[in-house]
């Protein structure tokens, strides 16, 4: 392990209180000896040899976690790695963390032996002793703290996915606070280089959510080591990892440790949430008997009563809890709901501890003030930005809620949950976050000082102060604004990215976001409890007028994209909509007559945009409501390759159509952002999927003028690795029904195919069964003297193929941030900054027609984020109307709608993370949605 010298450096603020209370251990330890030794003299009884350490272990349970007094004092990190040079950042905009967060300095940053030496201004003179000093010229990029994520699962949920890489979640009972994370740490995670090129520098690795408590959490640095050892990734480990007795004459260190309340561990272990807090309780009063005699114990040494006095009272199983009891452990709580918030609250007053921070909470925003209610202090909020309704305890989730926490005077934390989002886009997350409300400066702590401070490692990381941790990163935009991507990454002062590639971006994305005005439905999110009203509301007026547009947007029939039609640097853009229908567009001196129309409704765009209606497609958006919850979902289908299919169905195609439910609060959302349409296909876990449809997301049911636009639009399957069923024999089945093996309804739908009427969407990841796929469609199309419209979906390693795909004439529906979650997406190209270029941009570049695909429901409402970001990290190969393409007339040619949405979107301000969808213009409905 690269450690070597002191191995801590706290704020100078702390040094009184804590050398106070070191002092105080180690004079009574030093009293009690020497008076019990003198005692002893002139009585027959023995003191016991060990009494001063007895007297000092006892003393010390009363000591607070924290770094040693002289912290401060360190040269040089316990984590340096000898050879590694000074570098000097300079010429930087430098966000340090201080003054609440508000504190930028313009300047240099001095890095040396794994610490930030100087900042601000480093002169020559300074600088005289640095030999070997490396120089980056910053040229005024945004310089920030490592980002900090307080929930991650990284190295115990390791990617890719393999049954020998699971170590999230034990199923040994209900409560296990002896386990320990870093037993499961695998240091062969790929995720490590990913989340460290999104800025990730330090992580609190937490044992999953199955158990009530799942186990001890470990705070780890990414970056790998020359040990190559788990423990070496450690940053301030508990002195009793590597035995039990632990020096009483040093402080400890903080401890973390998982808990989970309501659903999961309920779910895992066929429970309620009653027989989950009785697990809580009794554990805790088994924690609580022993810390008793413990303090009993301690009681009479400390008076001086040894006769019979023994051993001091110890339990290996029980100590961390102890521990808890003692306010030495960061409890960090998974839980969602207010009833289960409730629940821990009492807990924490019964039993007396703190808890660090609620996790994933997303009913904490409904509760502040019992928030406020648990004991020793307020915990803070560890959340999403905007994953939500994925199971009951996150159907009332808000987007708002960081603003509402934050309002209320409660500590939030964005963080990832690694790997259910993956944390190379933590900073995503914070975003999402501003753009929603949250306040800029406590955005960034959110992923910075904020988490260091609830994991009780503040006195190292999340800031940009002289004596800390050097984990530093240099961005190419400011971290608030989308799509920003590190340039350079320092954990321990050592660059962490070889050869970076940058992304050219517009001067605008240096600024930070100035973001829409969400005061209203930040009120009605409190008001309705989670769930506001979201129908949109009609204009009623036939005439619309928008003024000071910015750009307008339309498809184009000739080409069957996007273009751009007006552009416009002033305030002088109008487009003027009667019915449904643009009637007049461009300078107001354009469109006199229609301007002074005394009926129509005016719209101030703000320099905004008008473009096409977006689509949706990659979840099960219109076949559930909570994806989670059964009953409120269509269901998968039948696979006829992986199971018995009833007799009454067998040979039958399903349609999605018939299984639509409508209101989805995930297709209003994503209507109220701009998705007008989705395409959905039946749900499966196997090889036949079924017929897709094309729906209105606007739509109250599925009678309504819109609701089923496209009855039929392509026929789905799948071919996978891990569907427990051979490819080759996958493959085969392919073959033969194209070829007309098949028989009843699969005949004619694969009939279809083969004729041309609809696509054939495969869902697939691998290169090599996408090499397949390309010789099966060239196969097919030789014995049948017809050409295939074939779409590959999911296609994580399309790249690798993407000349051949573009000379097969194959679309590729493809997420925009890919993650090797299964062996079949190991090969990622990650895009800027470990790749020149993104694989949506790759395909591009070889003529594939890209559509990007979504995973979630609650992701729907971010498609149009996606498609701006693929725009931004493509290097120049996608302008704004090719990325508005992606999502919009794209994805109509790749899954074969025949009606192309005829919907504009009305965007108030300036694009991406400064825009709000004011409007939805809707030709066929004869009207204007106003949102």
């Amino acid at each position: 392990m690269e450690k070597t010298g002191p191995l801590y450096a706290p704020p100078t603020s702390r040094k009184r209180v804590r050398t106070a209370q070191l002092v105080l251990v180690l004079l009574a330890a030093s009293s009690y000896a020497l008076t019990y030794l003198l005692w002893s003299d002139s009585r027959a009884e023995t003191l016991p040899i060990n009494a001063a350490t007895i007297i000092a272990q006892c003393s010390a349970l009363h000591l607070t976690p924290g770094p040693p007094d002289d912290f401060h004092t360190r040269t040089h990190s316990d984590r340096f790695a000898a050879g590694t040079k000074a570098t000097l950042i300079r010429n930087a905009s430098i966000w340090t963390g201080l003054d609440s967060g508000n504190e930028v300095v313009y300047g240099d940053v001095l890095i040396d032996k794994g610490l930030i030496k100087k900042v601000g201004s480093v002169g020559k003179a300074f600088l005289r002793s640095y030999a070997d000093l490396v120089v980056l010229d910053a040229a005024g990029a945004w310089v920030s703290p490592g980002l900090v994520d307080l929930h991650s699962h990284l190295g115990v949920d390791s990617a890719p996915e393999l049954r020998g890489a699971a170590d999230t979640n034990s199923i040994k009972g209900l409560v296990l606070p002896w386990l320990r994370s870093l037993d499961g740490l695998n240091t062969h995670d790929d995720a490590y280089q990913l989340s460290i090129s999104g800025g990730v520098t330090t992580a609190n690795v937490l044992p999953g959510s199955a158990d009530a408590i799942g186990g001890q959490a470990f705070v780890i640095k990414l970056r790998p080591t020359a040990e190559r050892s788990s423990s070496a990734m450690l940053l301030e480990p508990p002195f009793s990892l590597n035995g039990t007795f632990v020096d009483p004459f040093q402080r400890p260190r903080w401890r973390q440790m998982k808990h989970a309340c309501g659903e999961n561990p309920s779910r895992v272990y066929s429970g309620t949430r009653m027989d989950t807090q009785w697990a809580f309780r009794q554990a805790y009063n088994t924690a609580r008997i022993l810390k008793d005699k413990q303090d009993a114990y301690c009681g009479k040494a400390l008076a001086g009563q040894w006769a019979g006095l023994g051993e001091f009272p110890e339990d290996l199983q029980w100590e961390a809890l102890v521990d808890v009891l003692r306010g030495r452990v960061k409890v960090q709580n998974h839980c969602y709901e207010a009833v289960d918030i409730d629940g821990m609250v009492r807990l924490t007053n019964e039993f007396k501890f703190p808890i660090a921070a609620f996790h994933h909470a997303h009913e904490a925003y409904m509760v502040p003030d019992l928030i406020k209610k648990a004991y020793g202090h307020p915990p803070a909020v560890a959340i999403f930005a905007t994953s939500a309704r994925f199971k009951r305890e996150a159907y009332r989730g808000s987007e708002f809620a960081p603003r509402i926490l934050a309002d209320n005077g409660l500590d939030v934390v964005m963080k990832s949950d690694h790997p259910v989002l993956n944390s190379r886009h933590l900073i995503y997350e914070a975003q999402q976050a501003h753009y929603f409300g949250l306040a800029a400066n406590l955005t960034l702590a959110s992923v910075t000082s904020t988490p260091a401070r609830i994991m009780g490692q503040d006195h190292r990381i999340g800031r940009i102060i002289e004596g800390f941790d050097a984990d530093i990163i240099v961005w190419d935009s400011h971290p608030l604004s989308l799509g920003a991507a590190p340039t350079q990454v320092f954990i321990d002062g050592i660059a962490q990215l070889d050869k970076p590639y940058t992304s050219t971006k517009p001067k605008s994305a240096q600024r930070i976001p100035a973001t829409p005005n969400f005061d209203k439905e930040i009120a009605d999110a409190i008001k309705y409890e989670g769930l506001p009203p979201l129908e949109p509301e009609t204009a009623k007026s036939d005439v619309i007028v928008f003024r000071n547009v910015g750009s307008i947007f339309l498809k184009n029939a000739a080409t069957r994209g996007v273009s751009e039609i007006f552009t416009s640097a002033g305030a002088d853009g109008v487009v003027v909509v009667e019915k449904g229908r643009i009637v007049c567009s461009g300078t107001q001196a354009a469109c006199p007559t229609a301007l002074s129309r005394s009926e129509a409704l005016h719209l101030d765009l703000e320099g905004g945009s008008i473009s096409p209606g977006l689509v949706s497609y990659g979840s099960p958006l219109g076949l559930a409501h909570i994806t989670g919850e059964p009953s409120t979902s269509d269901g998968p289908v039948f696979d006829p390759l992986s199971m018995l299919v009833p007799e009454i169905i067998d040979g039958t195609v399903i349609r999605a159509a018939d299984g639509l439910l409508f209101a989805t609060r995930d297709a209003l959302l994503g209507y109220r952002n701009g998705v007008t349409s989705a395409v959905t296909a039946p749900s499966s876990r196997g090889f036949l999927s079924g017929l897709s449809t094309v729906f209105g997301t606007a739509a109250a049911h599925k009678l309504a003028e819109g609701a089923v636009l496209q009855e039929v639009a392509a026929l789905h399957v799948a071919l996978s690795m891990s569907s427990g069923i051979s490819v080759s024999t996958q493959v085969a089945t392919l073959r033969g029904l194209l070829l007309g093996e098949g028989e009843g309804d699969l005949a004619k739908r694969f009939a279809d195919v083969v004729a041309g009427k609809i696509p054939l969407v495969v869902d697939v990841e691998s290169a090599d069964i996408i090499a397949s796929v390309l010789v099966l469609k060239k196969e097919v199309e030789a014995a049948t003297g017809k050409t295939i419209r074939l779409t590959l979906a999911g296609a994580t390693e399309a790249h690798l193929l993407a000349k051949e795909i573009g000379n097969a004439g194959v679309g590729v529906i493809i997420r925009q941030r890919p993650f090797p979650g299964s062996w079949e997406q190991k090969r990622i190209l990650p895009g800027p900054p470990l790749t020149p270029y993104s694989a949506i941009a790759t395909l591009v570049a070889h003529n594939v027609t890209v559509g990007i695909k979504v995973d979630g429901p609650f992701s729907v409402r971010s498609t149009r984020f996606d498609m701006a970001w693929a725009g931004l990290e493509s290097n120049g190969v996608l302008g704004k109307a090719e990325a508005l393409a992606l999502a919009s007339s794209n994805l109509e040619d790749l899954l074969g709608i025949t009606e192309s949405n005829s919907d504009l979107v009305a965007t108030r301000g300036g694009s991406d993370f400064e825009g709000k969808v004011v409007a939805i213009i809707s030709l066929r409905q004869a009207s204007v949605d106003l949102i």
